[in-house]
């Protein structure tokens, strides 16, 4: 598998390399589509004030986000990536098997400015893309950067192992609270072989695991918005988060 790596320099988003939907076999386009755009520098995610909600069934959560892989059943099945629910999830839209990039071993950066709306949260995984065996759904957080824990003197990471259906895994997910302003450009890394994982920020590890994840998973990002209670105004959109640079390097 080839090392990949995206600085987002062009006019479009590249297709050999992005999906510009989030897990769109358990919804229908139109609310998996991303929004987004390229400014000469970066990827800017962008929640529109026009959105629709990603899923019907998950409540009014918006997201846009860009992954490397699709994987799913027929129409009506029950598998595809990332079975997010366990009360009857179906698939919707079913999607071809593409493998844009799916390593079982090797190391990701991602460099990136999160959304200091409270509302908002930039996600990145390394999720099991399950085509092989519905067991391989396990999860490597690099960072999940909510809005409200951005600080100019501090900010929290969440960042650690997830397991999901994978029954060989243990959920361990720590928030690193951190003297950076996440809304800044830091970067965030996974590395992942046979002797297990170490994520880091800015090249400081900050968290280590021997748990082993050696089967492929796709790279997912995504910016979040959890709608609260209150009135939302179009003066409030878009809320953003920016992508500066992807780099993957296989084992």
């Amino acid at each position: 598998m080839e090392t990949f790596e995206d600085r987002f320099e062009g006019a479009t988003l590249d297709p050999g390399r992005w999906v510009d939907h989030y897990l769109p076999q358990w919804t229908t386009p139109e609310r998996s589509q991303a929004r987004y755009d390229l400014p000469g520098r970066g990827l800017r995610l962008r929640i529109d004030a026009d959105q629709p909600a990603w899923r019907e069934d998950d409540g009014p959560m918006r997201v846009s986000n860009v992954q490397t892989a699709t994987w799913s059943g027929p129409a009506g099945s029950t598998v595809g990536t990332h079975r997010h629910r366990p009360d009857g999830l179906l698939v919707v839209t079913p999607q071809p098997t593409r493998r844009l990039w799916t390593p079982t071993a090797g190391r990701v950066e991602v460099t990136a400015c999160a959304s200091t709306d409270p509302d908002c949260m930039l996600g990145i995984w390394l999720v099991g893309l399950e085509a092989g065996d519905p067991a391989d759904s396990g999860e490597i957080c690099l960072a999940e950067l909510f809005g409200d824990k951005v600080g100019a003197r501090g900010s929290v990471v969440r960042t650690g192992i997830k397991a999901h259906h994978d029954p060989r895994l243990v959920t361990d997910v720590t928030d690193v609270e951190l003297p950076i302003d996440t809304s800044r450009p830091h970067t965030y890394a996974a590395e992942w072989d046979a002797d297990g994982v170490r994520l880091s920020v800015d090249g400081r590890v900050v968290k280590s695991s021997t748990q082993r994840l050696d089967y492929e998973l796709q790279l997912m990002i995504d910016l979040f918005e959890f709608p609260g209670d209150g009135d939302r105004s179009a003066a409030d959109y878009p809320k953003t988060a920016l992508v500066l640079e992807v780099r993957g390097h296989p084992a």
